[in-house]
């Protein structure tokens, strides 16, 4: 079959710019689509192709005009929810594609994708369901259900059977199909730094259950580590000098993140990395952050989210204030850099915003992500919080707008909030 893989366009609307003219910090990265990458790399039986909407936004008819795929498949955050249905409208109109949807939001919110222009939606980590989904559309073996893939029935609730994840659903057996974006690979950098950043996953899912975050759910609250020469593999595909670790927590496993920076050190690469950690993970095991500084990692992101132990405890974080101040003592000491994740409340008062610019200063955080708290789809805090939601359209749905009521004036509040992201961007080293 001939199969067309899009990676959505930038997507989603600006409250602060729309009504007040706030201009907030603009994108600075745009990176590859792994996960769609690694989808082609488990259909090499398959012409497969990668349209990054990203980087080539007015790509679409020309590509299925050239190509004529027999499947088109989407994947989407919940902000380009939207879009991928105008965009499979499209695709609909100008051929006779099967279309299939998954992703993040597909996952989270599979009904909102049980739609007449939409014929399959994958649920959860989908690297081996797609392929037995793509295996069954092949063959006209259709009668029998896949494990998390869902047949659209507009009009009706769906009906699929859940998918138990495990090792299998990693689909380590090919490398990803980093081939096909190599004509895009200019335009992922990194631009304040004007760093090409390649993406490998060692991991996938998370154990723990932080009530805004949809990542667990992917895999059934498992978490999943690839094998040491899955990643070794991966990682030496890549040209590129800086390679970003995208699983949720890198050193989720710590016996295994150990073993991959041995391994990594073995197969002779000298290369730089970004990955992900939570507080306490550093806390307990500052050896292992120092183990990975000699193998070339250069900056970790950490999502402290609060800094205080109320609010860290609304979010079921399970961590504290005083083990974020301890986790960045010892990267500071290690000499690692810093990316902090912070998540702003609409119920955030003026003092709350000062508390946080003067956290951020006084801890000498490299590089401040201010994100605002959102109830997404399928998260434990859109359950608690739904019948607070004021702005249901999910163009809105960036992080970067409340959708929740403010506490200050409105307009007020996304200044304070532009301000933050100002003074992230001015002192931001990575």
């Amino acid at each position: 079959m001939k199969i067309l893989l899009i990676n959505p366009p930038n997507c989603g609307r600006s409250i602060p710019e729309e009504r007040y003219g706030i201009t907030s910090l603009k994108q600075i990265f745009r990176g590859e689509p792994l996960a769609l990458e690694v989808l082609a790399g488990n259909l090499d039986e398959h012409e497969t192709r990668i349209l990054d909407l990203k980087v080539e936004p007015n790509g679409l008819q020309a590509e299925l005009l050239s190509f004529t795929p027999d499947l088109v498949a989407l994947t989407a955050m919940t902000c380009e929810a939207q879009t991928l249905l105008r965009i499979a409208a499209q695709v609909k109109r100008c051929c006779h594609a099967i279309l299939v949807v998954g992703g993040v939001h597909a996952s989270a919110d599979p009904e909102f994708f049980n739609r007449e222009m939409i014929d399959w939606i994958v649920i959860g980590l989908g690297k081996q369901s797609f392929r037995e989904l793509v295996l069954a559309i092949e063959s006209n073996d259709l009668d029998s259900d896949i494990p998390g893939v869902a047949r659209t029935n507009p009009g009706k609730t769906l009906s699929y059977q859940p998918r138990k994840f495990g090792r299998n659903d990693l689909a380590e057996r090919q490398a990803p199909r980093y081939d096909l974006v190599a004509r895009y690979r200019p335009d992922y950098t990194l631009q304040s730094l004007g760093l090409q950043l390649g993406f490998v996953a060692s991991a996938a899912g998370c154990p723990y259950d932080c009530s805004f975050c949809c990542i667990a759910p992917l895999t059934g609250g498992k978490y999943l580590t690839a094998s040491i020469d899955t990643v070794i593999r991966d990682i030496q595909c890549l040209q590129t000098p800086v390679i970003r670790l995208v699983d949720a927590n890198t050193f989720g496993n710590p016996g295994h993140a150990l073993k991959l920076a041995e391994a990594i050190e073995k197969a002779g690469i000298k290369k730089q990395f970004l990955a992900d950690v939570r507080a306490d993970t550093v806390v307990r095991h500052p050896e292992l952050m120092k183990r990975w500084k000699e193998i070339g990692l250069r900056a970790l992101v950490i999502g402290f989210e609060e800094i205080d132990d109320a609010a860290l405890g609304g979010m079921n974080k399970e961590s504290s204030a005083a083990i974020n101040l301890q986790a960045i003592e010892i990267l500071h000491r290690i000499g690692l850099t810093i990316v902090g994740d912070f998540i702003i409340s609409p119920d955030y008062t003026e003092r709350q915003f000062d508390k946080l610019s003067n956290f951020v200063k006084q801890q000498q955080i490299d590089l401040p992500m201010h994100t605002i708290l959102t109830p997404l789809p399928g998260t434990r805090l859109y359950q608690q919080m739904r019948e607070q939601i004021t702005i249901h359209d999910l163009d809105y749905y960036t992080l970067t707008n409340a959708v929740l009521p403010t506490r200050l004036d409105e307009e007020l509040f996304y200044q304070r909030y532009a301000a933050l992201l100002a003074e992230g961007h001015q002192s931001a080293k990575v």
